[in-house]
């Protein structure tokens, strides 16, 4: 079948190659045939709607109230986090300065507890140094004063290490030096140069001590 662009080239050529003896159409059958060749061509610019195809439309234009209800809600969500992270900053904050200040009050109760049995220790050295008297009364009030102070470490379970007499250990002495003798067993503790300090089974300190050395007996 014969589309209507073929007829509408058709005519074309006939205008131009139609004969000297083929009869001239008149002014008007030539426009009453444009007419039909141009009804007959399809307009294909306008797309064609597929039936049933409903056109889709932006919902923030077609209901910008629910738009706006939409954004105002993710506003409040966003303030509502921003809250919430504020408050968990400063009770992290709060808790960190509540911490500290607890450490520092534990600390202070371990010092005051400690220094409080040593005043009157150092009251008694006063009273010493203003003392007047012998050298015999100034030693009997030292020997005094050391006793006190014995017996404050005593209530903080510090205690002195066994020197004079004892058997040398080097977990808790460190011996100095040596002083041969034949009198007194081999590596006992015959001399104390400065006294060593434990707080209950814990060494503070170790005793500087000098043992005896008899060549006649064997350690152990």
């Amino acid at each position: 079948m014969e589309t209507q662009w073929e007829k509408v080239a058709r005519w074309a050529r006939m205008g131009n190659n139609r004969s000297a003896n083929e009869p001239m159409r008149s002014e008007g059958e030539m426009q009453d045939e444009m007419t039909e060749q141009r009804d007959g061509v399809v307009d294909l610019e306008e797309p064609e709607m597929v039936a049933g195809t409903p056109e889709r439309e932006d919902p923030a234009v077609t209901n910008p109230d629910a738009a706006q209800a939409g954004l105002e809600q993710v506003k409040g969500e966003r303030d509502q986090m921003k809250d919430r992270l504020a408050r968990l900053q400063a009770d992290f904050d709060n808790a960190r300065k509540r911490e500290a200040k607890e450490r520092q009050d534990t600390r202070d109760y371990t010092v005051s507890a400690t220094v409080e049995p040593f005043l009157s220790v150092i009251d008694n050295f006063h009273l010493a140094l203003k003392a007047e008297g012998s050298a015999e009364q100034l030693k009997s009030g030292v020997e005094m004063i050391v006793k006190q102070m014995e017996d404050a470490l005593k209530g903080l379970n510090v205690q002195a290490v066994e020197t004079v007499g004892a058997q040398f250990d080097p977990r808790v002495h460190e011996a100095l030096g040596s002083i041969e003798t034949k009198e007194f067993p081999d590596h006992q503790v015959l001399e104390e140069i400065r006294r060593g300090y434990k707080i209950r089974e814990k060494l503070l300190r170790p005793a500087l001590v000098r043992i005896a050395s008899n060549p006649d007996q064997v350690s152990e």
